[in-house]
């Protein structure tokens, strides 16, 4: 065991020699990124922290040993969990505290090389090896006061990184005796995740048991990072793209609570409590019967008179939705026809159907020419049809269109698909089915959830042109995740909030609106370019460079 020990301290204190390639190859991947050295770590997110984890609750007596040996001196021991974020910070003199708040090493921000430079943290995670980082290392100036030694946490069976466990000191401290420290208790973390493991299993089975007992003849699903526990009931009822649903509610599960939640299963829509089994990772699912059986997701009851109009993304579902609150008789007119036609002809057969018939849809008027827009507006005015019109966002409408939709009196607003992920399985299946493959391929879970990971920019379109290519690619069995085009292939770990994506959604919105401008964007969003950079790595929006 000291040998080993010994051994990863010379690799890590390799840095003065060997090690300083590691250094600038750090500074290279954060520089692409387009973080600057002067940027602040105060940018990046805060996350909650789930102190009942499995890293947490392995990893508490090893930090309270290494607090004890460390007290008194100018010390702090943090603890970064999977996803870089930061869990546990313990200081050997208070001082050093504020010290380190103020560069941003507080709990729950995430330490990435994007978003927090070249550091014993970050570092680390990229390289999958402890890393000393000294002073002048760093790639942020503020901090470069600090020397920093950090030690991946490895899972003894599956040897992926469960954490980072890091000392970092005031450069006037730093001493070399530090190395052996934080690699024997990194290792002492990691033996004690494997039997915490093994009690995580035991906690989930117990808690599986119980809630079958108390649900008696009801669904009870027990769905975690490796284990999928299912009663009878519930093996009945599940098909395989429903594990990926499951698995995302877990994941956006409040982690102090039961909460109930109404989920769209392949066999319909169930009411379901959910519970977070602490120090497991998973997440206890207890349904009840189904609310209404499994069908194509229709927009809501609109009236049978007056006009409706059906807005959202491009590639949302405009038509399907007209088509869902349309006559059969109805009459349908596209603005693509406007150029085939021409505008006096297509003005004039509008009109006449506006008169004559007893539903008409016209689909897509942002792209009816300025003049156009204004003549089909004074025809609504006085249809005698009922009118379905669809459109893009309103918001994005020129005055011309916007003041045609005024006229409708029912909408119906079609969400983008990046706020539907939970229907995104249902979707691929129900797309399987009217391809005719659905009987020789299927998504595996793991390819469903990385599916459901991605920003859709267009929606369902984007969604049917990618099970399409993908289904076609196979002819027969299941579809993993390695089959998948590279753009899809990144797994969903933490669902948006409503506010995230709609932080997100403004950034690309404003993007886009000054062709890759960052300085203009930020401007118009009234944030400072830091503070867009940090978005912009964070949600991984693709920009283009502006010429």
């Amino acid at each position: 065991m000291r040998d080993t020990v010994w051994k990863d301290v010379e690799t890590m204190t390799e840095l003065d020699n060997s090690s300083r390639p590691l250094i600038a190859q750090s500074w290279q991947r954060v520089a692409m990124s387009g973080l600057y050295p002067g940027a602040s770590v105060d940018d990046a997110a805060i996350e909650e922290v789930d102190r009942r984890s499995r890293l947490m609750v392995a990893a508490a007596p090893v930090l309270d040993e290494m607090a004890g040996e460390l007290e008194g001196s100018g010390f702090a021991v943090i603890l970064a969990d999977r996803n870089a974020r930061l869990v546990d910070l313990r200081y050997g003199e208070r001082r050093l505290q504020p010290k380190l708040e103020k560069v941003g090493a507080v709990e729950g921000r995430r330490f990435l090389e994007e978003t927090t430079g070249t550091n014993s943290i970050a570092t680390a995670f990229e390289l999958r090896r402890g890393l000393a980082v000294r002073g002048e290392e760093h790639y942020i100036e503020a901090l470069k006061r600090f020397s920093c030694y950090g030690q991946p946490v490895l899972n003894p069976v599956t040897r992926r990184i469960e954490g980072v466990l890091d000392i970092t000191c005031l450069n006037e401290d730093d001493s070399p005796l530090l190395a052996p420290f934080v690699i024997r208790s990194a290792r002492q973390i990691g033996e004690r995740l494997l039997e915490e493991s093994r009690q995580a299993e035991q906690r989930i089975f117990r808690s599986f048991q119980d809630a079958t007992v108390r649900a008696r003849n009801r669904p009870v699903i027990a769905i975690g990072d490796d284990i999928l526990l299912a009663n009878t009931a519930a093996i009945q009822i599940l098909e395989p793209a429903d594990h990926a649903l499951l698995r995302a509610l877990a994941i956006d599960a409040p982690m102090d609570r039961e909460v109930t939640r109404d989920i769209d299963l392949s066999t319909g829509r169930l009411s379901a409590s959910v519970l977070r089994i602490p120090g497991s990772g998973a997440a206890l699912f207890t349904l009840d019967e189904p609310l209404t059986r499994s069908k194509t997701l229709q927009p809501g009851p609109v009236a049978s008179i007056g006009s409706v109009l059906i807005t959202g993304e491009p590639g949302s579902g405009h038509t399907t939705a007209a088509r869902a609150v349309a006559d059969e008789q109805a009459v349908w007119f596209d603005a693509a026809q406007v150029s085939e036609w021409g505008e006096r002809q297509w003005a004039e057969q509008l009109r006449r159907q506006l008169d004559q018939s007893r539903c008409v849809v016209v689909e897509a008027i942002e792209f009816l020419p300025p003049a156009l827009a204004r003549r089909a507006a004074e025809y609504l005015r006085s249809a005698r049809a009922r009118v379905i019109v669809t459109s893009a966002p309103v918001d994005e409408l020129p005055p011309e269109h916007a003041a045609l939709v005024a006229h409708c009196t029912e909408r119906i607003e079609l969400a983008p698909l990046r706020h539907r992920r939970a229907d995104i399985p249902g979707l691929v299946k129900k797309m399987l089915d009217d391809l005719g493959t659905a009987t020789q391929v299927r998504f595996t879970p793991a390819a469903l959830e990385a599916l459901a990971g991605q920003q859709w920019a267009g929606n369902l379109r984007e969604l049917h042109t990618a099970v399409t290519t993908i289904s076609t690619s196979r002819s027969a069995g299941d579809i993993t995740v390695s089959d998948l085009p590279e753009q899809y292939r990144g797994r969903l770990t933490r669902p948006l909030t409503a506010l995230e994506q709609a932080e997100r959604d403004a950034v690309v919105k404003a993007l886009k609106d000054f062709k890759g401008n960052k300085k203009a964007a930020a401007q118009q969003l009234g944030i400072s370019r830091t503070t867009l950079y940090r978005v912009i790595r964070s949600y991984g929006i693709v920009t283009t460079p502006t010429r």
